[in-house]
């Protein structure tokens, strides 16, 4: 099938969206309610989501370019005869890491002034906003977007003094802005994590986060709707349900699910090709050693706090916090009695790539190439060749640290049999209740159901005998599929499996 239409990849300006005639996703309507009232906005969402694309539609709406929304479904509802001044940033593209957080705000402000023909008198950041803003309002009342505010601190997580640094500077940046809310039409600032507003906004207390709210949650991303309307030619001759299963899932609302447009673009791009496009645009070897260092596994149904997600505190990490601000998990359900969400990976896209990730990092090597082990580890089990199986699956304990076995053996050896059952493709759940008790794991194939029970220094017959006196096996006796039972005992010593026992029925 040849593109008929122009995927804009990558680009994040919405003027040369529509000047190029490329295809853009008509997200006006949702851009008309966020811009229709005053108010001072914030939203969180993951790298590769639109907000720059936000930013740059917000702008051109404020700046009356009405020739760019023809055919949109804002072109005759907006007030086009009433343009405003519009002050925007993106600290993803000022230099701050080239020649520091200060003189890049200086320089940018400095060029937003001169493209108004205004000289700034002041000197420090903060100041230099003042008076620009104070300016500017002389006008018409003036337009704030902010994007990617966090990056001056995310780039430097790993120097935490500089990060301080930066998060100090930022409070001082943001703090005039609240006096000035009579001279501000709009506000909106956009980044990646929600840092604590006591933090870098405790000054900015007026700030609306629309970050979870119900109204807002396909404000970027791709709705199945919108991808069905704008891409139908495009899925005529694919399985949808497997795309949605790829690159569907993401959720800020626990109602509506969204794709990644990055992703899905660049699968439209690549002539419907299933790869790991967004994870593939930055390695997120930050992250993959928080997991690693909190000898973190699976990350199924995940209950937390709403605190949990509405904090970002790089002094003291919270691995669910930064796992769900940073895109790797999503919301799936609230429960409102106890304000808590619980949490999960949003598609396969994010799953294979993270815990293939998390795999080789456990080896010790984020360039290991866990993949091909992967296949191997497949092959051997779904052809009931346990005996390679348990030969490969030794490959991988081989290569991990002997550190992470001190404390907490049997933990974590059950979850790196998890990490990797659940690379392998193949349905694991692990800790399955039953009316007589938890089996380890259950692990479902199209064909047939494997139940899993684990021993630490004992035996796999005794695994084994645990299934079998539990009747752990008996929970599935109504399905069609064929039932095994696999006792599995890990050598703590030699830090292995020594032992291998199946039951078939």
């Amino acid at each position: 099938m040849s593109n008929v239409q122009k995927y804009p990849v990558g680009i994040q300006y919405f003027q040369t969206i529509r000047e190029e005639g490329l295809l853009y996703v008509d997200k006006t309507e949702q851009v008309f309610k966020l811009a229709q009232p005053v108010g001072f906005n914030f939203l969180s969402r993951p790298r590769r989501f639109g907000k720059s694309l936000l930013i740059s539609t917000l702008q051109c709406l404020f700046e009356g370019k009405k020739e760019l929304f023809q055919g949109l479904w804002v072109e005759n509802q907006w007030n086009w005869q009433e343009t405003f001044p519009v002050i925007r940033i993106s600290f993803s593209n000022i230099g701050t890491q080239d020649i520091g957080l200060d003189l890049a705000l200086k320089n940018e402000l400095g060029n937003i002034a001169a493209a108004y023909q205004l000289e700034i008198k002041e000197n420090s950041p903060g100041l230099m906003l003042r008076e620009l803003i104070q300016e500017l309002s002389k006008v018409n009342r003036v337009v704030i977007l902010i994007d990617e505010y966090d990056k001056p601190i995310i780039d430097n997580l790993n120097d935490l003094p500089a990060a301080m640094a930066n998060r100090a500077m930022l409070k001082s940046f943001y703090s005039v802005l609240k006096d000035l809310g009579d001279k501000v039409r709009f506000l909106l600032i956009t980044g990646v994590s929600k840092f604590a507003q006591v933090s870098i906004f405790s000054d900015l207390n007026n700030l609306f986060d629309l970050s979870l709210a119900d109204d807002f949650g396909t404000l970027v991303g791709i709705s199945q709707e919108e991808l069905e309307h704008n891409f139908s030619q495009e899925l005529v001759s694919l399985d949808t349900e497997e795309v949605k299963r790829w690159y569907n899932g993401y959720s800020w609302d626990t109602r509506t699910k969204v794709y990644n447009p990055f992703s899905i673009l660049s699968f439209f791009k690549n002539n419907s090709v299933f790869r790991n496009y967004w994870f593939a645009t930055g390695t997120p070897t930050f992250l993959i050693n928080e997991l690693k260092k909190h000898q973190m596994t699976h990350f199924e149904s995940v209950q937390v706090s709403e605190n949990v997600l509405n904090n970002f505190d790089f002094e003291r990490l919270n691995p669910y916090s930064l796992l769900f601000q940073t895109g790797y998990l999503t919301l799936e359900t609230y429960n409102y009695r106890d304000l808590s969400y619980t949490l999960r990976i949003p598609n396969q896209e994010v799953n294979f790539s993270l815990n293939t990730y998390l795999l080789d990092a456990y080896r010790n090597d984020l360039t290991a190439n866990s993949s091909n082990l992967v296949i191997r580890l497949r092959n051997a089990f779904e052809q009931h060749n346990f005996e390679r199986f348990q030969d490969d699956l030794n490959e991988v304990f081989s290569e991990i640290d002997y550190q992470f076995w001190e404390k907490n053996q049997e933990k974590f050896y059950h979850g790196i049999v998890h990490l990797t059952f659940n690379l392998i493709g193949i349905y694991i759940k692990s800790e399955v209740r039953t009316n007589r008790g938890r089996c380890d794991a259950v692990v479902q194939t199209d064909q047939e159901i494997f139940v899993l029970e684990f021993k630490l220094d004992q035996s796999a017959q005794a695994a084994l005998e645990s299934i079998q006196k539990r009747g752990y096996l008996d929970k599935y006796s109504s399905s069609e599929k064929k039932l095994s039972a696999i006792g599995i005992n890990f050598n703590s010593t030699a830090r292995q499996i020594d032992d291998v026992v199946v039951l078939e029925k």
